[in-house]
C-alpha cells in the first residue's frame, strides 16, 4: 500500500485491519509491504477483505481516509480427485448384453474448475476387465463380455481411478472400488441326478405318509430354483400324491389312499420336475423340466381281520326264540396266510348278555328273551380275533333294531273308586276309565272294553265303549255297594303242592304264598312277589326237543343257550341240584353218544358208588344202582 503523501522519509505510518489482519495477513507499517504469515488454502479460503489507512506517525492523524481492498488466493493443482461415495456395490443379471449399464461412479475434485485443468477428471478402469468398462468422463460402469455366467464366477471386484489434469502427465489421481454381483436369472434348466428311484412303503401306512423323496437339481437359485413335483404316468398315480418341499425345493411322495400287499405288490411313478417361473429369452436353453421313474414296492403287514360289509343292521321281532339265528356276521383275514377267525362279542357293548355269537361261523343269535319294551335298540360290537396271532383283532359295529310284537295286554293304570247317589237317574255317566298298552304297533292303540263275565249279568251298570274312554253309566236306581271283606273263618289254609323230586328242606315253606290265598287283593297291592324257590332235580334232556338223527349245529346252539338263560334265571339253585342231561354230539360226531343211558355196558361194570356222596336226595338212586352194599347211612 502507498499514499501519494508519503514523501519517504518515515512520516507515515500504515495500518491493516479487516479478515485475517494480523492472523494471516501482516503489514510493514513504514513501507505499506503486506505480507502473508500463513499458508494459504484456496479450497478453505477464496478471499479475504481487509482495509488499509495511513496515519501520521507524530500525531496519529489520518492522512488520507480508510480505504478497503479484497485479497483474491489465485488456485493450483494441489488437490487430487476423491470418490466421496465408494466403495460401491452395484448388482447386474447374468447372462446380460454387452453394454449394460451397471452403476455409475463420481469422483470430486476441490480445486477451482474455472482456472486451468486442475478439476478437470477422467476416469479409467485399474482392475475388472475384460469383463466391465467405464465410460471416461461420466463414470458410468457397463459390462464388457458377453454371457457372463453367475454359475461360473459370481462376484467381480472392479477398481477405478479418477485423475484431474485431464488425464495428462502430473496430475493428481485418486481410486475407489467397485464390487459388482451378477444376480441369478433362469437359464439352467432342471435335472434328476437318479434317473431311477427304489422305495418301500407298509401296506399299513396311513393316509398322507411320507413313502420318500425325489430331487431336480437346478443351478439356480431363488425363485428360479423353485420346483414343481407331479406325476405325469405310472400304475400308481391314483395310490400316491407328490407335493414340493418350498424349503428344499424336494417332491415328498405320500400315501394318497389305504394300499393292500394282497392286492398290489408294487408301484411304478413318472415324477416329473419342472420350473414354474421361465423368461422367454432363455427357452432356447430348455426344456425347463425333466423326469425320473419311481418304484415303490408294498410291503407285507400282519393285519386285524376285515369285516365285510363294515356296519350291520338288523330288524328282529321281541319275540324271537332263544338260540335263533338274526345274522351271520363274516370277517376275513386279509393277508395271504389267510388265517382262521375267531368271533365274539365286545361284553363292555352287551352287558346284559342278550346275544351269543358263534366263535368260528359268526353266526349272531340270541341268548336271553327280548322285551322291545324294556330295551328297543341294541348296539353291539363284535370281534374277530386271528387265531395264530390274538394279538390282530378286528371290530364291527351292530345295530340291532327289536320290532314290537303284541305281547302285552292292555292295563288300567289305576285303581278307579266310583261313587254314586242312590237316587241317581238311569244312564247318568258315573266314571270315565281309560286303558295303556306298553306295546306299539304301527296304527297307534285301539282298545275294547266290556265288563268282564262275572259282571257282565249285573243290571245296575252298563259300559259304554266309544274305543277311546269307557262311560260307566247307572242303568238301575237302587243298589247298594256291599264290602268286600273276608271274614277270617272263611280262610283257606289249605297248600296244595305237587313235588317231582326229594323234598327240598325248609325251601318247600317258601314255594307259594299263603298269603296270596287270603286276600288276593291285597297280594297284588303288596311287594313285587316273590321269585320261585322250589328246586328242579332236573332240566329237561336235550332228546325232547330234538331228534338225535337230525342234530345239527345251530340247534345245538340253540339248545344250549335256551338251558343257559334258565340256569341263569334260577337263583335259588345251587349248582348240584341241577343234572344237565346231553345225548347227542351233533352231527358227523365220531365220537357218538356220551350218554350213559344207551351205553352198552352192563351194569355190573360200572361203580356207582359216587351217588353216596350226592345226599339224602339220591339216596333211592343209589340203592338202586347198588352203590351201597350194607344199611343206609344216616343224614
Amino acid at each position: 500500500l502507498h499514499s501519494d503523501m508519503d514523501r519517504g522519509d518515515g512520516s507515515i505510518k500504515y495500518i491493516l485491519s479487516g479478515e485475517g489482519a494480523g492472523i494471516v495477513f501482516t503489514i510493514d507499517d513504514t513501507t505499506g509491504d503486506i505480507h502473508a504469515i500463513q499458508r494459504l488454502d484456496r479450497e478453505e479460503r477464496a478471499q479475504y477483505t481487509l482495509r488499509a489507512q495511513a496515519l501520521d506517525r507524530r500525531t496519529g492523524r489520518p492522512m488520507e481516509p480508510e480505504s478497503e481492498f479484497i485479497i483474491k488466493i489465485q488456485d493450483i493443482n494441489d488437490n487430487e480427485p476423491k470418490f466421496l461415495d465408494g466403495p460401491y456395490v452395484a448388482t447386474v443379471p447374468e447372462m446380460s448384453p454387452v453394454g449394460t449399464s451397471v452403476i455409475q461412479v463420481t469422483a470430486t475434485d476441490a480445486d477451482d474448475p474455472t482456472y486451468g485443468n486442475s478439476a478437470r477428471v477422467v476416469y479409467s478402469i485399474l482392475q475388472g476387465q475384460p469383463y466391465f468398462s467405464v465410460d471416461s468422463k461420466t463414470g458410468v460402469i457397463r459390462t464388457a463380455l458377453m454371457n457372463m455366467d453367475r454359475e461360473a464366477k459370481e462376484y467381480y471386484e472392479v477398481i477405478i481411478q479418477a485423475k484431474d489434469m485431464g488425464g495428462q502427465l502430473g496430475g493428481l489421481a485418486g481410486t475407489t472400488t467397485v464390487n459388482i454381483t451378477l444376480s441369478d436369472v433362469n437359464d439352467n434348466p432342471p435335472r434328476f441326478p437318479q434317473k431311477h428311484y427304489q422305495m418301500s412303503v407298509l401296506e399299513s401306512a396311513p393316509i398322507s405318509s411320507t413313502v420318500g423323496r425325489v430331487f431336480a437339481k437346478d443351478l439356480d437359485e431363488g425363485i428360479n430354483a423353485e420346483m414343481k413335483y407331479t406325476i405325469v404316468d405310472g400304475d400308481g398315480a391314483d395310490a400316491f400324491d407328490i407335493n414340493t418341499d418350498p424349503n428344499f425345493q424336494v417332491g415328498i411322495i405320500t400315501v394318497k389312499k389305504p394300499l393292500s400287499f394282497e392286492s398290489k405288490k408294487s408301484y411304478t411313478l413318472k415324477v416329473e420336475g419342472a420350473n414354474p417361473h421361465l423368461e422367454m429369452r432363455f427357452l432356447n436353453l430348455g426344456p425347463f423340466q425333466d423326469t425320473t421313474t419311481v418304484h415303490i414296492s408294498v410291503e407285507d403287514v400282519d393285519e386285524p381281520p376285515v369285516f365285510e360289509p363294515g356296519f350291520y343292521f338288523v330288524e328282529v321281532p321281541e319275540d324271537v326264540a332263544i338260540g335263533t339265528t338274526i345274522q351271520i356276521i363274516s370277517a376275513k383275514d386279509p393277508d395271504v396266510t389267510n388265517n382262521s377267525i375267531r368271533y365274539s362279542i365286545d361284553r363292555s357293548s352287551d352287558p346284559g348278555r342278550f346275544f351269543y355269537v358263534d366263535i368260528t361261523t359268526g353266526a349272531l343269535m340270541t341268548a336271553r328273551p327280548l322285551d322291545r319294551e324294556e330295551f328297543s335298540w341294541h348296539n353291539i360290537t363284535v370281534l374277530a380275533m386271528e387265531m395264530n396271532n390274538p394279538s390282530q383283532v378286528g371290530s364291527v359295529s351292530v345295530t340291532i333294531k327289536v320290532l314290537d310284537v303284541n305281547d302285552n295286554a292292555p292295563e288300567f293304570p289305576r285303581f278307579y273308586e266310583a261313587f254314586v247317589c242312590e237316587n241317581a237317574k238311569a244312564g247318568q255317566l258315573i266314571q270315565t276309565v281309560s286303558a295303556v298298552d306298553q306295546d306299539d304297533p304301527h296304527n297307534g292303540q285301539h282298545f275294547y272294553y266290556s265288563l268282564t263275565p262275572e259282571a257282565a249279568n249285573n243290571p245296575n251298570f252298563t259300559v259304554r265303549d266309544n274305543q277311546v274312554l269307557v262311560l260307566l253309566i247307572l242303568s238301575m236306581r237302587r243298589h247298594r255297594k256291599q264290602p268286600y271283606i273276608i271274614d277270617d273263618e272263611e280262610n283257606i289254609h289249605e297248600n296244595i303242592v305237587r313235588y317231582d323230586d326229594e323234598g327240598g328242606g325248609e325251601e318247600d315253606t317258601e314255594a307259594f304264598d299263603i298269603a296270596a290265598m287270603w286276600n288276593p287283593r291285597e297280594a297284588q297291592a303288596g311287594a313285587a312277589p316273590k321269585m320261585r324257590q322250589d328246586m328242579l332235580p332236573e332240566i329237561e334232556s336235550l332228546s325232547r326237543y330234538v331228534p338225535q338223527t337230525c342234530a345239527v349245529n345251530s340247534t345245538v346252539h340253540s339248545y344250549v343257550l335256551a338251558k343257559l338263560y334258565e340256569a341263569d334265571m334260577d337263583l335259588w339253585a345251587p349248582p348240584f341240584d341241577s343234572l344237565q342231561t346231553y345225548m347227542f354230539e351233533g352231527d358227523g360226531s365220531v365220537a357218538g353218544s356220551l350218554s350213559s343211558l344207551q351205553s352198552a355196558t352192563s351194569d355190573s361194570e360200572q361203580s356207582f358208588d359216587f351217588l353216596t356222596d350226592w345226599g339224602p336226595r339220591f339216596r333211592k338212586l343209589a340203592e338202586l344202582y347198588g352203590a351201597s352194599e350194607g344199611p343206609a347211612p344216616l343224614w
